[in-house]
């Protein structure tokens, strides 16, 4: 099987150079940019399996290079960012980004998310059943299972459920999250999001008190644990 191959769009080339050291140790094949404009042009030739983007580019900003890609690709884009503004991160997920680091960033983190997006961006299987511990959660068969017993949920906590099971260890917006289950005129309505994600906790975590498997993106929205395996 050839290896993954990874896209660094970095202006530093400190980063770069660190990062082909870190990701060919690791197994992956890499490729790398300097500027926006080499980095489109690389993305439409070599498709690479997953890109890192840095949001500050000297020529065009990462937003734009990120939307440029999503016309065409649905590739995983990790970003790179120095901020740390709350708005930022919702308007970079809502563009399309699968993750995103603020720098300094740990690279030991940085590959695990890679794995998390190169393993969710592969075809499931229409059958998957996503397990964590003793919860079950087939999507096929709408039923959700603890310790072998079912749970029941509402129709509305299993809508929220079913997206988060479908995108494990991706955060997603709040925006992304209200607009499917509630429609696009509920998008204002945090509250309701915040009382159905306590729900589902209590009916499914083993301790509702300490979620380790509904996690919460301060003011940007929920991610669904990774720890976890899908069949």
């Amino acid at each position: 099987m050839n290896p993954a191959k990874i896209l660094v769009i970095d202006d530093e080339a400190a980063i770069r150079r660190f990062l082909k050291i870190s990701l060919e140790a690791d197994g992956f094949a890499y490729l790398e940019a300097g500027n926006g404009h080499e980095g489109l042009a690389l993305a439409a030739s070599h498709r690479p399996d997953l890109i890192v983007l840095d949001l500050g580019l000297p020529d065009l900003d990462g937003l734009t290079i990120l939307k440029r890609i999503r016309e065409w690709s649905g590739v995983p884009v990790i970003i790179l960012t120095v901020k740390d503004a709350e708005r930022d991160k919702v308007s970079l997920l809502d563009a399309g980004a699968d993750d995103y680091l603020t720098k300094p960033f740990s690279v030991p983190e940085l590959i695990a998310r890679i794995r998390v997006a190169l393993r969710h961006a592969q075809p499931q299987d229409a059958d998957a059943v996503f397990r964590s511990g003793t919860l079950e959660i087939d999507l096929t068969k709408r039923t959700v299972t603890r310790d072998g017993a079912l749970v029941k949920l509402t129709a509305t906590e299993y809508a929220l459920l079913r997206l988060l099971v479908k995108s494990p260890g991706r955060v997603l917006t709040q925006t992304q999250l209200l607009r499917e289950v509630w429609g696009p005129g509920s998008i204002e309505q945090t509250q309701y999001l915040r009382v159905f994600i306590g729900h589902l906790r209590k009916k499914l975590e083993v301790d509702p008190s300490r979620p380790r498997l509904i996690l919460t993106e301060p003011g940007v929205g929920y991610r669904l644990s990774d720890h976890s395996s899908q069949t």
